[in-house]
């Protein structure tokens, strides 16, 4: 687990260690930092001796009204921010992780996307909740399928698999006037559950998907195949 917030990292390492009595790594971890990316290898490598999959989940989240600001007033330093984390933290990743991926001849990344990275936020769930998906949320997710697209055609022959998973909203008690909202533009008619991701994360890790990549795989209760 390799996070900026290391407390929280080691409060889930411990939990790992305690049900399943296995060998987890917490370590700090800043993604726009390449330098901090490198150590992160390093100790890695240091422990297990190679590194089989890289889940790139970090997300900028932000903390106060500005980034949910309306387009006409979003501002530059905002949108400098989001993109920091939610994309050159994963090409900084990918960057350096892949170089060690190479060198141990395999590897496999899994990029996490949003359905506001495949199509227009709808401004019409959220009304008055004040939590708007910004524009910048929007594009980093975009960037981040053909990004994933990109080096899987470009480590084609190293072998090393690319794909994206994109996901839909996840509850978390959101106010009831978005979430009657939201869950009127899924088929399944709700939010996903915490744990209703696992499945796809333990397949694209596994060799079940062993002949996939370039690939995105989008679990969002039909939010995007109406």
């Amino acid at each position: 687990m390799a996070d900026i917030d290391l407390k929280k990292s080691k409060e889930i390492e411990n939990e790992i260690i305690n049900d399943y009595g296995t060998e987890p790594l917490a370590v700090i971890l800043d993604v726009t930092s390449s330098k901090s990316l490198s150590n992160l290898v390093k100790m890695v490598v240091r422990k297990y001796g190679k590194i089989d999959t890289l889940i790139n989940n970090a997300i900028f989240e932000p903390r106060t009204q500005e980034f949910h600001n309306k387009f006409e007033d979003f501002r530059l330093g905002s949108w400098q921010k989001v993109l920091d984390v939610n994309l050159n933290g994963v090409f900084l990743s990918c960057k350096e992780v892949g170089k060690q991926m190479i060198k141990q001849k395999h590897g496999n990344i899994i990029n996490i996307s949003s359905i506001y990275g495949m199509v227009g936020a709808d401004q019409r769930i959220y009304g008055k909740s004040k939590i708007n998906s910004s524009v910048a949320y929007a594009v980093s997710k975009s960037a981040v399928i053909n990004l994933s697209r990109y080096l899987a055609s470009y480590w084609h022959n190293k072998n090393i698999r690319v794909n994206t998973l994109t996901l839909g909203g996840v509850f978390a008690n959101q106010p009831k006037e978005f979430l009657k909202k939201y869950v009127s533009r899924t088929m399944l008619g709700r939010m996903a559950k915490q744990d209703e991701y696992n499945g796809a994360i333990i397949f694209l890790c596994s060799d079940a998907s062993s002949y996939m990549t370039g690939t995105n795989l989008v679990i969002d209760g039909g939010w995007t195949a109406w």
